[in-house]
């Protein structure tokens, strides 16, 4: 199977739970108005420095998650908020992070691309393009080295995906047989039914094929065939037969800070069709699994978890003079 690619008659949604669909709705609606709430706090400049979104990319990160034991380690590229929230850290004290307060993650110090929180086996944020490979690779080993049964998720551009610290990770990940899922956000996919699966339009699932690195292209919008397509993965790394690529074909609607992201030869396409939200809640009214009126409180619930966690960040104080220096090495 090295290097191949499941074609679209081949990605299988499995079966998913009502709590599960329920469950991973809830998930990616806080991811996404947590990161609308973000953008207009950053267009406030309440937010300073960088501040990459990842709406459009719900699916992806919440779809892996559902597979990863709390255990298993995740690090991630500058697109944190999505990752982190979706490991079950409070959205107050991400927000607080974002803001630069001292009850941030990072103490109010890291922002977007140093935010870190291990007691949730979460290891960041790294600003430099893909850096946390690598790094990746290193938690894997530990992991492979201690025989401790887990398996890192290490999430990353498509940007990323072709420089040389990757492919040195690919080869370092293959010669071990590291137990770590390669997981590349390729936002540059077109929207919706436009997908292709296969080697059109990009290769970057058979980007680990030199070194024997088994990839798979995954319709990154739809979170039932993320779930499956990382449960292979998964499942596969934690028996020792090593590292896979997985490309989430999405399509991010906002660029850094909120700002729109570049139109495409398919701009003038619905959002809806290319939008992991939209499509889950039809999915949730189609299957009668809620009405509108259950999605309508849930949703309520939601926003005022973000607005509470907006609020109490702004309401904490800054890190004091004597603070800036601590923890940081030279």
């Amino acid at each position: 199977m090295a290097g191949s690619v499941l074609g679209p008659n081949t990605v299988e949604t499995g079966s998913v739970s009502t709590n599960e669909e329920i469950a991973a709705y809830r998930s990616m609606l806080l991811i996404r108005r947590f990161e609308e709430k973000a953008g207009q706090l950053y267009a406030l400049q309440a937010i300073h420095g960088a501040c990459p979104l990842c709406i459009g990319q719900e699916a992806s990160i919440v779809g892996t998650m559902m597979e990863a034991r709390e255990t298993d380690p995740v690090i991630t590229g500058y697109r944190t908020h999505g990752a982190v929230l979706a490991r079950g850290v409070e959205p107050r004290l991400v927000m607080a992070e974002l803001t630069g307060r001292k009850s941030g993650l990072a103490h109010g110090k890291g922002g977007t691309v140093r935010m870190f929180a291990p007691e949730h086996k979460f290891f960041g944020g790294h600003g430099s393009g893909g850096l946390g490979v690598p790094l990746g690779a290193g938690l894997a080993f530990a992991s492979r080295y201690r025989g401790d049964d887990a398996v890192t998720l290490c999430f990353y551009g498509d940007g990323a995906a072709v420089r040389g610290r990757v492919l040195e990770a690919y080869k370092a990940a293959a010669r071990w047989s590291l137990p770590i899922v390669f997981i590349v956000d390729n936002n540059t996919a077109a929207p919706g039914a436009s997908i292709v699966l296969g080697s059109v339009p990009s290769a970057l699932s058979e980007s680990g094929r030199p070194f024997a690195i088994p990839g798979e292209q995954v319709d990154g919008i739809d979170v039932r065939r993320v779930r499956a397509a990382a449960r292979r993965a998964i499942e596969r790394a934690r028996r020792g037969d090593g590292p896979t690529v997985l490309e989430m074909l999405t399509y991010r609607y906002r660029g850094h800070g909120g700002v729109p992201a570049r139109a495409g030869a398919n701009a003038e396409r619905r959002i809806e069709d290319a939008d992991p939200i939209v499509k889950a809640r039809a999915r949730l009214l189609a299957d009668g699994l809620l009405s509108e009126r259950a999605l309508k409180v849930l949703e309520k619930e939601v926003k005022e978890i973000v607005v509470a966690a907006a609020a109490f960040a702004r309401s904490e104080p800054v890190p004091e003079a004597g603070d800036l220096l601590a923890s940081v090495g030279a």
